[in-house]
C-alpha cells in the first residue's frame, strides 16, 4: 500500500493563498497544523490568511464584480469556463480522493467513488447556465410587459466544513460562478488541500482575476470575513451553532445568507418493510465517513412488533464493518477526523448509557487501533425519543434504534427533533411511502434508500438550515430578482 504524502497533491502552494489570480504569501505569521486522524502525527503545517488578507481578497472580488468582465459575460461564456474547470477537476480526481482520505480519514475506497460529484456540479451548472431564465418577459394586465431580471447577488463569502470539504465547496462555487458572482472562499483550517486544488484548476481554466479568491484560515478570520462590509452574501455549511451566529451577524446589516446545517435524520421502517432489501443502503448511510455526515441515518425507527428481527439483522451487519487504516482499500470505516470529535463521541456514548439506553454493540476503541481517533461502530437499542443521543447531532458512528406502536406514533417520533435535513422511509407500498413522506418535516427524503443527487435541491427544515444547494434552486440562491416595468 502506498502512503499518501499530502503535499504531493498540490503544486507547492501549501504556504500560499490565492488572491486576484495570484498565489501570494499570507501576511500572517501564524501557522496551522493538519493532523493525521489515523496516526495523530502532524501531516503538514501552513500559514493561515490574516484579516488584512481578507481585506485584499474582498477588494479583489469587489473590483472583479463591479468593473470586471465576469458578471458581464454572457451565460454561454460563463458556461464555457465552468466546463473547463469541470474537466480540470476530473483530471485531479485521484488527488482529490487522496486529500479527502488523508485529512478526514474517509476510506479511500469510498472517496474514490464519491469524488465524481465534484466535477459533476460544475458540469451541471455549466449546462443550467445556458437555459436559466436570467431575463424573462412577462405580460401585465394593461397589455404592456415587465422584464424579470435575475442578477448576480455580488461578492460571496463561501465557508465550508472539514467533513466533505470539496463537494461542499463545489456546491457553492459552481452555482455562484454560474450566476456571475465573485467569491472569497474560506475552507476549514483542518482540510485546506482540496480548496487549493480547486484554486489551481480555476487558475488553469483562465477565469478572470479576482473572480475566485482562497483564504485557508481559522474561525476568527472566518468571523471577520462574514462581518466584512464588502460581502453581499454568505454561504455557509457547518454546525447549527455556527449557523445561528452567522445568521445573527448577517441580520444586523441584512447581508444575504444561506445555511446548510446539522441533521438528526431517521430511517423509518414501516410495518411491511423488507429489512433484507433495505440493509445495503442502510449500511452505507447510517454511519458514512464514520458518521461524520449531516444526513447520516442515525435514528432507526422500527415497529415494536419487529424490533428483535431488525436488531438481530442490523447488529450482524455492523459486526462486519472493517475498521482500520483509511488508506487501505479494504477498510470500510476509518477514524474520526480529530481529537475533539473523538472526545465528543465518547461523551455521547457515555450519556446514552447513563440515560438508560442499551449498548448493543461498540462503544469503545478497536483493540488493534493503538493510534488515531478510532472508535467502534456503536448501536444503542431501547432508546427513547427524549434522550440526548436521540435528539442531538453526535457526528460519529453512533446509531439509536427507536420503536413505535402505530403509524401516527412513527411519524411523531420521526419528527421529534429540532432538525429536518434528510431521511429514508422503507416500505413495499410506494404510495404509502409517499404519503408518509409528505408528513415528515424534512428537506430531503428517499423511499427505500437514500439518494443524494447534485442536480436536485438539498437543504433542511427547522435547525437544519435556510435555503437550498444543488439543482436549479442552488443557482436561485445567488441571484437578486429585479422587475423592470415597460410602458408604451
Amino acid at each position: 500500500m502506498n502512503i499518501i504524502n499530502p503535499l504531493e497533491l498540490i503544486r507547492g502552494v501549501a504556504n500560499r493563498i490565492f488572491i486576484n489570480g495570484e498565489w501570494v504569501t499570507p501576511s500572517s505569521q501564524n501557522n496551522l497544523q493538519v493532523i493525521s486522524p489515523a496516526s495523530e502525527d502532524v501531516l503538514f503545517s501552513y500559514k493561515e490568511a490574516s484579516t488584512a488578507d481578507v481585506d485584499q481578497a474582498v477588494a479583489a472580488a469587489r473590483e472583479a464584480f463591479e468593473h470586471g468582465e465576469w458578471p458581464r459575460l454572457s451565460p454561454n461564456q460563463r458556461s464555457e469556463y465552468l466546463t473547463k474547470v469541470a474537466d480540470l477537476l476530473r483530471k485531479r480526481m485521484p488527488d482529490l480522493a487522496k486529500a479527502w482520505t488523508v485529512q478526514v480519514g474517509a476510506p479511500i475506497g469510498l472517496t474514490q467513488k464519491l469524488v465524481g460529484q465534484q466535477p459533476a456540479l460544475f458540469d451541471f451548472y455549466a449546462d443550467l447556465t445556458k437555459t436559466y431564465p436570467f431575463e424573462e418577459e412577462r405580460k401585465r394586465a394593461d397589455g404592456n410587459s415587465t422584464m424579470i431580471l435575475k442578477e448576480a447577488v455580488g461578492v460571496v463569502a463561501a465557508i465550508t466544513p472539514w467533513n466533505a470539504p470539496m463537494v461542499l465547496l463545489c456546491y457553492k462555487v459552481a452555482a455562484a460562478l454560474a450566476a456571475g458572482c465573485t467569491i472569497v472562499a474560506k475552507p476549514s483550517p483542518e482540510t485546506p488541500l482540496e480548496a487549493m486544488i480547486m484554486a489551481e484548476c480555476i487558475e488553469e481554466a483562465g477565469l478572470p482575476k479576482g473572480v475566485f479568491n482562497l483564504l485557508p484560515a481559522g474561525r476568527e478570520v472566518g468571523d471577520y470575513l462574514i462581518r466584512h462590509e464588502g460581502i453581499d452574501k454568505v454561504s455557509f455549511t457547518g454546525s447549527t451553532a455556527a449557523g445561528k451566529h452567522i445568521a445573527s451577524v448577517c441580520g444586523e446589516k441584512l447581508t444575504r445568507f444561506n445555511l446548510e446545517l446539522g441533521g438528526k435524520s431517521a430511517a423509518l421502517f414501516l410495518e411491511d418493510a423488507d429489512f433484507a432489501a433495505a440493509l445495503p443502503s442502510l449500511m452505507v448511510y447510517s454511519m458514512p465517513i464514520t458518521g461524520q455526515v449531516c444526513f447520516s441515518l442515525t435514528r432507526i425507527i422500527v415497529p415494536e412488533s419487529r424490533k428483535q428481527e431488525f436488531v438481530d439483522m442490523y447488529l450482524a451487519a455492523v459486526a462486519n464493518i472493517k475498521v482500520g487504516d483509511p488508506q487501505d482499500p479494504n477498510t470500510l470505516m476509518g477514524p474520526l477526523t480529530m481529537q475533539r470529535q473523538f472526545e465528543r463521541v465518547q461523551n455521547y456514548i457515555e450519556s446514552g448509557k447513563q440515560e438508560g439506553a442499551h449498548l448493543a454493540c461498540g462503544g469503545g476503541v478497536p483493540a488493534d487501533c493503538n493510534k488515531g481517533y478510532y472508535i467502534e461502530p456503536t448501536v444503542f437499542t431501547d432508546v427513547t425519543a427524549d434522550m440526548k443521543i436521540a435528539q442531538e447531532e453526535i457526528f460519529g458512528p453512533v446509531v439509536s434504534i427507536i420503536t413505535y406502536s402505530d403509524l401516527d406514533d412513527a411519524v411523531a417520533k420521526t419528527n421529534d427533533t429540532n432538525y429536518g435535513l434528510s431521511g429514508a422511509i422503507y416500505t413495499q407500498d410506494a404510495e404509502l411511502g409517499y404519503q408518509v413522506a409528505k408528513r415528515i418535516k424534512s428537506g430531503n427524503l428517499t423511499i427505500n434508500g437514500l439518494v443524494v443527487d447534485v442536480t436536485m435541491p438539498f437543504g433542511g427544515f427547522k435547525e437544519s438550515g435556510i435555503g437550498r444547494e444543488g439543482g436549479i434552486e442552488g443557482l436561485d440562491a445567488y441571484v437578486e430578482v429585479k422587475a423592470i416595468h415597460l410602458t408604451s
